[in-house]
């Protein structure tokens, strides 16, 4: 916390508040901040006809529109990241921020030490930081905490010290070293090293402006401990907190939802034409959950750069992106995995360990696959030299016949030959990998995982992670925004498919 000069220590509430605004920035600036015109439809939108002229929105209204969209990322955002904590400020070096909060630290704690060496000691300000340190202690305590509430009291009684220092008998040393046992109680196990630290500190001014440092960090830590223990029963809530919110955004914002409807729409097509192909009828009949579902999963192929990303999972952009590069990631692995098998057949099928090795040797050459410099065609070359290095030691090793010469160059021909999207091995494990995918999520009510895809074993542990993590990110989506997702639906489909969709 910044400590104003004049003042006593800044509300807590507050600042976490403002982290939390702080945090959600990019979130709100890109969801809100693009959609200043209430005609205009949603992000990214460019050069669409609309039915009405764009009405202009007072700077009120678009506040508020951003601080309601800015609120429903920090609950969305609560619920689907299982690592989500309140963290503290980070300030810039080098920043004006960091200069003026360093500025105003060293006013405020300089004064306090003047007042100190004063004779006698002005004991005004040290008495207001013993009163901010008290409420702080209090608000650590829990209902069962009656003995340590009752001693908080009694020991800084603030009208007590307030005698005492009319009086010259108050010893603001013990008083502090009274708070750091207190801290050390109530403290969680991974701030005993910051209490240690205290307790080694002897000047007032620094062990008090210490002490304010801990406290910040255990006013974290309570707040984390909050949100973890309430988490479980805040499901319901956050669902109809998000809808809630994303309908008044919508009333606001009519045509929000265009690029949701694209999304389904195009997915309908998509449908449409797998199954006229596959079936004598013209027009099969779809499903809306499967037509859902598949809408989900075409998110994994998504072209980020060029399409607009659906309303309705913006928020969860950036997650869907990760798990589309691992999904990526899983084809080219599997990919490389299973022309190694075929190519050397039986010879490696029984050699414990063999396959986990060429599997981490692999993983390791792909692990940057989607940073800007990585060359896919110089690390495939690679990865080819590396396997038929490994797999002629291992081979000769237990008694096989060597690899031979046109043995290594077939396999680093198919291994290299997957770099392009239309490799038959790429294309098999690309599909095996995005039907198991969507099993997982038609299998996502009950409690066993839907069968695994032939040649997916080597990396089943590593699927199964992403199935998982993906279904309950597409479940809770599909909580909180069923109603649009409903209503879409049945404008999409004929009458027939459509009157499924309540289920």
């Amino acid at each position: 916390a910044c400590y104003p000069a004049e003042s006593s220590m800044p509300n807590e509430s507050d600042r976490l508040e403002r982290k939390g605004d702080k945090e959600l920035k990019d979130v709100s600036e890109e969801t809100a901040g693009q959609q200043v015109r209430a005609g205009t439809p949603s992000p990214h939108r460019e050069n669409t006809p609309q039915a009405s002229p764009p009405r202009l929105v007072s700077v009120e209204e678009l506040m508020e529109t951003a601080k309601g969209v800015t609120n429903m990322a920090l609950a969305h955002e609560i619920m689907v990241n299982k690592d989500f904590q309140v963290k503290p400020t980070e300030i810039p070096e080098g920043s004006l921020e960091h200069r003026v909060k360093e500025i105003m630290h060293k006013v405020f704690w300089d004064r306090l030490e003047a007042q100190l060496n004063e004779d006698p000691p002005s004991y005004e300000h040290a008495i207001k930081l013993l009163g901010e340190i008290k409420e702080t202690l209090l608000s650590f305590l829990l209902p069962g905490h009656g003995r340590l509430c009752s001693r908080i009291e009694e020991v800084l009684d603030l009208p007590l010290i307030q005698q005492q220092a009319e009086n010259g008998a108050l010893n603001i040393g013990q008083l502090s070293q009274f708070v750091v046992e207190m801290m050390g109680s109530l403290c969680a196990p991974c701030r005993d090293e910051d209490v240690k630290k205290l307790k080694q500190i002897t000047e007032i001014v620094p062990l008090l402006k210490a002490i304010f440092s801990v406290l910040d960090l255990m006013k974290l830590d309570m707040a984390n401990f909050a949100l973890k223990s309430i988490k479980p029963h805040l499901m319901q809530l956050s669902v109809e907190y998000e809808r809630n919110k994303f309908q008044e955004f919508l009333e606001k914002q009519p045509n929000a939802l265009d690029y949701t409807k694209k999304w389904l729409e195009e997915t309908v097509k998509c449908l449409r034409e797998t199954e006229s192909c596959a079936s004598a009828s013209s027009d099969p009949p779809l499903h809306p959950l499967n037509v859902h579902n598949h809408a989900y999963i075409r998110l994994l192929r998504w072209d980020h750069a060029s399409d607009p990303f659906p309303e309705t999972v913006l928020m969860d952009q950036v997650r869907f992106l990760e798990m589309q590069q691992e999904a990526e990631w899983l084809v080219l692995l599997s990919s490389v995995l299973l022309i190694v098998y075929t190519t050397t057949g039986e010879a490696i099928s029984g050699l414990p360990g063999l396959m986990e090795t060429l599997k981490n040797t692999v993983s390791a050459m792909l692990t940057e696959m989607h940073t800007p410099s990585f060359s896919m065609q110089e690390a495939l070359a690679t990865i080819g030299e590396k396997l038929c290095v490994e797999l002629s030691h291992c081979l000769s090793q237990h008694g096989f016949t060597s690899f031979s010469a046109e043995s290594k160059s077939a396999l680093k021909g198919q291994i290299t030959a997957i770099i392009q999207s239309d490799n038959i091995v790429r294309k098999l494990m690309d599909s095996r990998i995005q039907s198991y995918l969507l099993a997982a999520l038609e299998f996502s009510q009950h409690k066993t995982p839907p069968p695994l895809p032939g040649g997916l074993a080597p990396v089943s542990r590593e699927l199964k992670e992403l199935s998982i993590r993906f279904s309950r990110l597409v479940n809770y989506n599909k909580l909180v925004f069923s109603p649009f997702y409903q209503k879409i639906l049945q404008n999409i489909l004929t009458p027939g498919e459509s009157s499924s969709t309540e289920t």
